[in-house]
């Protein structure tokens, strides 16, 4: 795009009252996690040719190319970023320490079987975060884990959460930032339970057992992860949103919202500045849910915009954390991971373009017609010139040759796994 081109879209944005350099430079510094498990399908290094195994959730599709190792994952991770820009974390699930071929039980995990991962971050400069894995494991086949009516497995999946986040904690120092550790359990019932109390008694018991170990803020942040349903959890979740709000508000950790944990028409972006009014910060996972939570790839659509809206309009970007939580393995999962996080990204963006100082004036002075006229405006603005300048200053690939370079890595790397 030419400097003319952009040149009259900072000036149409001007009269709004909108300094896209000065957008711009702020959009760079705002982080979003980068899921590592869109390139697996959810699998983890725990055993050879490992996969997801119950627990709630479902990956479908068997595109060609699906990471098998450690060393293949990096490298897609690699030419993902190729096409991203912004500020990029890495977020890491449990399951995906190097465990070096050996059988390491969850309850066994340590710093080390993460510090490659540290070092390879650090290269790039990238922040951490982590995830205690409470699923894929013969001690949550019956879909309880913290919640367990059995003590012993309770207090197997106790430890995990211990250790997950001391594990965060030597990260987050090694690499000198905070790490977000988040806990989603899938605990629930395939059908309706006759005591819904009871497991919600166990779980809060066991999280306030695996919250007293004493972490330094500085180095690691929890935050809880509610749902509305899983699969064989479709009656009865015991981890629902109004118990997480509940102990997220009552024990100050991070409160997590995920746009796919809600009822199907259920937006989480009105959530977003009530929460703050009761919980430190807030963790975000955008995915987008199709009749269901099924993760597909995010993309430029309205519940995104909402979220990102709503973020920039409460004032909250250095509050709401943002990561990404989708996974399809029907399409190349490269493509995924750059057009889910390029979209959020420019969503961002979009909220960032808004010109809210004259919106805030018209609704301030009770003017509603002008600011419905002013929010509809906004929309015919240059959008897609700013975001091919962003793009071009972060010296990413924009529309054909992005699409060009990553059919070139599926043809000459993917097809040949």
């Amino acid at each position: 795009m030419s400097s003319t081109t952009y040149k009259s879209a900072k000036d149409k944005y001007a009269a709004y009252g909108v300094d896209t350099d000065k957008v711009l430079e702020n959009l760079s510094s705002i982080p979003l996690s980068m899921h590592c498990w869109q390139g697996d399908d959810v699998g983890g290094f725990e055993t050879p040719d490992a996969e997801l195994s119950g627990g709630g959730i479902q990956v479908t599709g068997n595109f060609k190319g699906k990471a098998r190792n450690i060393a293949e994952l990096r490298s897609d991770i690699d030419e993902a970023l190729k096409y991203i820009p912004g500020k990029t974390r890495l977020n890491l699930h449990a399951i995906y320490g190097e465990f070096g071929g050996n059988k390491v039980d969850r309850n066994e995990i340590s710093y080390e079987h993460f510090k490659g991962w540290v070092d390879w971050c650090k290269a790039r400069k990238m922040g951490i975060d982590f995830n205690p894995t409470y699923f894929s494991h013969p001690l949550a086949a019956d879909g309880f884990t913290l919640s367990s009516a059995d003590k012993k497995i309770r207090e197997f999946w106790i430890e995990h959460g211990i250790l997950c986040r001391k594990i965060a904690e030597k990260i987050g120092k090694a690499l000198g930032d905070t790490v977000i550790t988040n806990f989603w359990m899938p605990d629930g019932m395939k059908d309706s339970p006759a005591d819904r109390l009871a497991p919600r008694k166990r779980m809060e018991e066991s999280l306030d057992k695996i919250f007293s170990v004493k972490i330094n803020p500085r180095y690691n942040r929890d935050s809880v992860e509610s749902k509305l349903f899983g699969i064989g959890s479709e009656s009865y979740v015991v981890g629902s949103h109004e118990f997480f709000m509940g102990y997220a508000v009552k024990n100050g950790t991070l409160l997590t919202l995920d746009s796919g944990h809600f009822h199907p028409t259920e937006g989480i972006a009105d959530k977003i500045s009530s929460m703050l009014l009761f919980v430190p910060e807030i963790l975000l996972h955008v995915s987008r849910g199709v009749r269901w939570d099924s993760d597909h790839v995010v993309i430029s659509d309205d519940p995104t915009a909402d979220i990102m809206r709503e973020i920039v309009r409460a004032g909250a970007l250095k509050k709401v954390h943002i990561g990404m939580d989708y996974f399809d393995g029907s399409i190349n999962r490269i493509f995924a991971w750059a057009v889910g996080m390029r979209a959020a990204r420019k969503a961002l963006l979009a909220a960032m373009l808004e010109p809210i100082s004259l919106m805030r004036q018209a609704e301030n002075s009770g003017d509603y017609g002008m600011r419905l006229a002013l929010s509809e405006e906004a929309r015919s603005l240059p959008l897609a010139e700013v975001w091919q300048e962003y793009c071009k200053r972060e010296g990413k690939a924009c529309g054909l040759k992005m699409l060009e370079g990553i059919k070139k890595y599926e043809d000459k790397v993917l097809s040949k796994r």
